[in-house]
């Protein structure tokens, strides 16, 4: 018996560690998505072109809890809906724009122009009624050197694809001294965890990030233009567990013993 349970805990191990490297060589490998950088704090030499055109730096507009994400302006896919949940849960939050928060924009396509951030944010405006959204919403564009200090730093990668780019939809929280407290992943967010976010950024809290599956669970599919489930990750999963389960059973479990005649 000691053998046997000796056989099963060297097969786990074994099976752990394989997939513990998988799993790491897949969070470094991988083209698009995010690496979250929690605690870490925006560096202060990456530059920007605010809707005015003037040259600002990153961490001079960061005086409050932020709201950041990356999209471009084009964006035929998952842009739009990171920005409609944006303006969706600014619109129902009871924390007041510009004041106890703010959101920035920042486009990672180095050929867009300020006139087109600008009709990005007169589009958006209009979704957002009553809150100070000139003050509190602000869009940005950069070059390609400035572009990729800013996603790097904040683990935000992308890839390009033809005209388009393949990217993730994360809202990167910031404390107001530029600090990484939370990411909030996906295109729908609920009041109060962005709320909760918010709030502990203005604190210099940090958090773990709920929602996880786009990291996992979605790969975007190029052509479609939209994230997919992964079938075969998930698949994987299942049935590597459901085989240790298996086998954990047959060789754990007592035979049982014949009953003299």
């Amino acid at each position: 018996m000691k053998l046997k349970l000796a056989i099963c805990h060297a097969l786990l191990l074994i099976t752990f560690v394989s997939y513990a490297q998988d799993a790491k060589d897949l969070y470094y490998d991988f083209e698009v998505g995010v690496i979250e950088h929690l605690e870490e704090t925006v560096p202060n030499d990456i530059q920007l072109v605010n809707e005015v055109g003037e040259t600002v730096k990153l961490i001079d507009q960061i005086d409050k809890p932020t709201a950041l994400i990356f999209v471009y302006y084009r964006c035929p896919g998952i842009c739009s809906p990171l920005m409609d949940g944006l303006a969706d849960v600014m619109q129902k939050s009871d924390l007041k724009l510009a004041e106890d928060y703010q959101v920035l924009t920042i486009s990672f396509d180095p050929t867009e122009t300020t006139d087109l951030a600008i009709k990005k944010k007169n589009n958006y405006k209009l979704l957002v009624e009553g809150k100070n959204t000139t003050d509190g919403w602000k869009f940005f564009t950069a070059d390609s050197l400035n572009i990729a200090k800013a996603t790097e730093s904040m683990g935000f990668r992308y890839k390009k694809a033809g005209n388009d780019f393949t990217h993730a939809a994360t809202v990167i929280v910031l404390s107001p001294d530029g600090k990484i407290t939370r990411y909030l992943n996906g295109t729908y967010f609920l009041p109060f965890e962005f709320k909760l976010a918010m709030l502990e950024a203005s604190k210099g809290q940090s958090g773990p990030t709920i929602n996880k599956i786009l990291q996992y669970c979605y790969s975007y599919d190029p052509v479609g233009q939209a994230y997919v489930l992964n079938i075969t990750k998930i698949t994987g999963t299942i049935i590597l567990a459901m085989g240790l389960i298996v086998f954990l059973l047959l060789i754990i479990r007592k035979p049982r013993r014949k009953t003299q005649p």
